[in-house]
């Protein structure tokens, strides 16, 4: 008996090692497998320095393959990072002191693995040379990312071009910006005080009340509470609402006259709007903004904020109001408005962003390959038809004197967003095209104040010109 207890300790204790062995190597395979990228991403992990004493950092491509970041090796064997287009994709492809940012920061984990060719590896160990890391391919078009570049000018604000069929990002365009070339020896006049905040990417990261592209979800909110009836609403404009004892304008106090829900998004009447937003129920309101992702996390790896709704049922008939025209405390990123377009034009699908089409070795052999997936469905197909009927009609409506002529068609909504006291507005515009078969989306966002010198619809009219003409 007691040789049967004694083996029945040993067993149990066996039993107990067996499974803290496996659990240990369960995490081990999950920690190198699932979890080594973003680890090794980490600005603070020493182990990038340990790989970049063996390895030359890779490339940042272009989707042709053109070079936008490299490393050069001078005659000493010194390492230099070098962007040869400098400002034009300074920020989606970042750069890496202080802490690294961009596509330089969150790829850092194939640029600094090497899957060149096994001999030139035995070869450059013999010899004490370095190999040479993969090098990753994005989406980005370098005669878009031009275009867009230029049209946005002297202004401060963003562009996104992107194709809501796959979810590939074009281009991504943020001013002010800053040459990553020389941001080393720039860096303490860049993050001073009064700077411009250049180093944020106002693409992924600049918050802007939405302004009148907020309308869309409005919209939506007021067609899936009113399936039955919503073609038969009707109000009359006159130009301004009395809410209390305030009076809130339309845009140059123009009385629209009688509109139905399509022409109030077409003529993008604030005081229908209002009429609209009042008659929703708040909870539900706030379910259709936040199954467009606001107060939600993104589906992408780059940095970015949060967009914000914060309206509830217990919200002040005020704040309901300002809310369902664009303005209150709404925020809203370039990249959150780019998806949401994405989405209606894709008849209500979200695919996933994608910046990164596949990681290919120093010989050009591709390694991993990013297929494109869906996020999900944002709004059914008959909900995101209606929409793409109301960005067609603000088009016909309000932007006949801009795309008239055009060789291209074209479905948008554009905002006008208010804010401090001075009278200043941000100008924004949200759009794809053609019509028939959404090849691109193009989101503009223009910050208001003395500087701007266009409007987001004009820049975007630029846009697709080059855009065209390209394809010519």
């Amino acid at each position: 008996m007691k040789k049967n207890k004694t083996n029945k300790y040993i067993f149990i204790s066996t039993l107990i090692f067996i499974f803290i062995f496996l659990a240990m190597s369960g995490y081990l395979i999950y920690f190198n497998v699932v979890k080594a990228e973003g680890i090794i991403n980490n600005p603070y992990n020493k182990r990038q320095n340990v790989l970049s004493e063996k390895i030359i950092r890779g490339s940042i491509l272009a989707n042709d393959k053109t070079p936008i970041a490299v490393t050069n090796i001078d005659v000493n064997g010194k390492e230099t990072r070098y962007y040869p287009y400098a400002n034009l994709f300074s920020h989606i492809a970042g750069y890496l002191n202080n802490g690294g940012y961009g596509l330089e920061r969150l790829n850092c984990y194939y640029m600094l693995q090497s899957n060149q060719n096994f001999f030139e590896q035995i070869g450059n160990d013999l010899t004490g040379r370095k190999n040479y890391g993969d090098n990753i391919v994005t989406t980005l078009d370098i005669n878009l990312q031009k275009i867009a570049y230029d049209a946005l000018g002297n202004n401060r604000g963003a562009v996104i071009i992107s194709e809501p069929s796959t979810g590939k990002i074009l281009a991504m365009v943020s001013k002010p910006d800053f040459d990553p070339n020389t941001l080393a020896d720039n860096w303490s006049n860049i993050i001073a005080p009064g700077s411009d905040s250049v180093l944020v990417n106002r693409a992924t990261q600049g918050l802007y009340p939405p302004g009148s592209t907020f309308k869309l979800v409005t919209m939506l909110e007021y067609i899936r509470e009113n399936k039955a009836t919503y073609n038969s609403y009707q109000y009359q404009c006159n130009g301004s609402y009395i809410l209390g004892n305030t009076e809130i304008n339309c845009l140059h106090s123009t009385a629209h006259g009688s509109l139905n829900l399509f022409s109030s998004l077409g003529f993008s009447c604030n005081s229908s709007f209002i009429n609209i937003g009042l008659k929703l129920n708040m909870d539900s309101y706030r379910k259709t903004a936040e199954e467009l992702l606001f107060n939600k996390e993104l589906p992408v790896d780059l940095e970015y904020n949060k967009s914000k709704f914060v309206l509830t049922h217990d919200s002040a008939k005020w704040d309901i109001a300002q809310t369902a025209f664009g303005q209150g405390q709404t925020l809203v990123t370039p990249l959150h408005l780019s998806l949401i377009t994405n989405a209606i034009a894709n008849n209500g699908v979200l695919m996933n962003p994608v910046i990164v089409d596949h990681i290919e070795n120093c010989n050009g052999i591709t390694i991993k390959k990013f297929k494109t997936s869906t996020y999900g469905t944002l709004l059914n197909s008959d909900e995101s038809f209606l929409l793409q009927k109301g960005m067609e009609e603000v088009v016909s409506d309000s932007f006949s004197w801009l795309f008239t002529g055009s060789n291209y068609s074209i479905a948008a909504k554009s905002g006008s967003a208010q804010y401090g006291t001075q009278g200043y507005e941000h100008s924004l515009f949200v759009s794809y095209s053609p019509i028939e078969k959404p090849e691109i989306s193009v989101t503009v966002v223009i910050e208001g104040g003395p500087q701007r010198t266009t409007s987001a619809a004009e820049i975007a009219k630029i846009i697709y010109d080059g855009y065209y003409s390209l394809k010519k």
